[in-house]
C-alpha cells in the first residue's frame, strides 16, 4: 500500500466524484480508477458505493479514511522534516493545545522563537486530553499542552508557571452572583456544564461524597459553547478562571469555587522523542523560559 494511493483514496473521499479528485489531483481518471481498484483488491475490501453521479465511502472506507489521514499526515510531517534538516531558520512544529488563559505563555514563546526562526511555520490543534494525546502518541504533534497530569511512563512533560482556578461561570444576575465563592451545596440539584473529563476526573477532588448530588446537564469539549447556554440560564458552567468572557457587560459573571479547586497545566511530550532540530531549539527554550519563572 502506497501513500500515493492513499492520498488518491483520500481525495475520492472527500470529493466523492472521480471526475473532480482526477482534477484535484492532476491525474486522469483512469489512472485513479485503476490505483483504486487495486487498492480494494489488495485489501479485499469494497471502499466505495457507486451512484450515477456520486461516490460514497463502505463502512470498511470509513475506517481506511481515518487510518489514511493519520498515514498521510504523518508521511507529511516525515517530508517536511528532512526537507527542514539543515534549515536552521526555519520548518514546521505542531502542537496539540487544552484551552487555557496559560496558552498565552506558549504564544509568547513562539513569538521570541519566530525571531530567531522567521521560516517556522507552526500548526495548532485544539481538542481535549483524549483527543490530543492519540495525536502526540501516533506521532502526528511535536507537543501537547494538556490540563491533566502525564503518564510519566511514556511521556515527559514541562509544568507551567501557573496553576488553574476553577470556578462558575454564570449570569451576572443569577442569585448565587451573591455569592463570593461557591460551595458544593449551592450546586446541589442545580443543571451544570462541564467537560466530560473534568467531570470525571477534577470535580470529584473537591465535591468528594456529595458528587453524586450533583447533576451535569450537558457537557462541552470548548468552554466558549458552555457559556453560550450558560448565559441563556440554561445550567451553570463549571470552568477554569479567564477562560470565558465574564469582564463587566458580558453577560456572564465568575465565582471560585470553595474549598480552592487548582488544575496543573503541562507541556507534554513523548518520552524518547526523537526530535528535529527545530523542535529541539524550541523544547531547550521552553525549558529556560519556563525555569526562569
Amino acid at each position: 500500500m502506497e501513500i500515493r494511493t492513499l492520498r488518491y483514496f483520500l481525495a475520492v473521499a472527500r470529493e466523492e466524484n472521480m471526475t473532480r479528485a482526477a482534477q484535484a489531483l492532476h491525474v486522469t481518471q483512469p489512472t485513479l480508477s485503476k490505483a483504486l481498484k487495486a487498492l480494494e483488491d489488495e485489501l479485499g475490501k469494497k471502499l466505495f458505493t457507486r451512484h450515477s453521479f456520486s461516490i460514497k465511502l463502505t463502512d470498511e472506507g470509513m475506517l481506511l479514511r481515518n487510518r489514511a489521514e493519520d498515514l498521510v499526515s504523518m508521511a507529511d510531517k516525515i517530508e517536511k522534516e528532512f526537507i527542514s534538516l539543515d534549515d536552521i531558520t526555519g520548518g514546521d512544529l505542531y502542537f496539540g493545545l487544552a484551552e487555557s488563559y496559560q496558552i498565552s505563555y506558549l504564544a509568547h514563546e513562539i513569538r521570541i522563537f519566530k525571531q530567531t526562526c522567521p521560516g517556522l511555520r507552526y500548526h495548532i490543534t485544539s481538542g481535549d486530553t483524549e483527543q490530543v494525546m492519540e495525536k502526540l502518541d501516533k506521532g502526528l504533534l511535536d507537543f501537547a499542552v494538556l490540563a491533566e497530569t502525564p503518564d510519566a511512563r511514556k511521556h515527559e512533560s514541562l509544568i507551567f508557571p501557573e496553576s488553574e482556578e476553577w470556578g462558575i461561570a454564570m449570569p451576572e444576575d443569577d442569585a448565587l452572583a451573591s455569592k463570593k465563592v461557591i460551595r458544593v451545596d449551592d450546586l446541589i440539584g442545580l443543571p451544570l456544564f462541564c467537560s466530560e473529563q473534568s467531570w470525571e476526573n477534577d470535580i470529584p477532588r473537591w465535591a468528594g461524597a456529595k458528587m453524586d448530588l450533583l447533576h451535569l446537564e450537558g457537557s462541552f469539549r470548548l468552554a466558549y459553547n458552555g457559556s453560550i447556554f450558560a448565559k441563556e440560564h440554561l445550567g451553570y458552567l463549571l470552568t477554569f478562571n479567564k477562560l470565558v468572557d465574564t469582564s463587566p457587560g458580558s453577560g456572564l459573571t465568575f465565582r471560585p469555587l470553595a474549598p480552592p479547586l487548582e488544575t496543573k497545566l503541562y507541556l507534554v511530550w513523548k518520552k524518547y522523542q526523537t526530535f528535529s532540530p527545530l523542535a529541539e531549539r524550541f523544547l531547550a527554550q521552553m525549558k529556560a523560559a519556563f525555569s526562569a519563572r
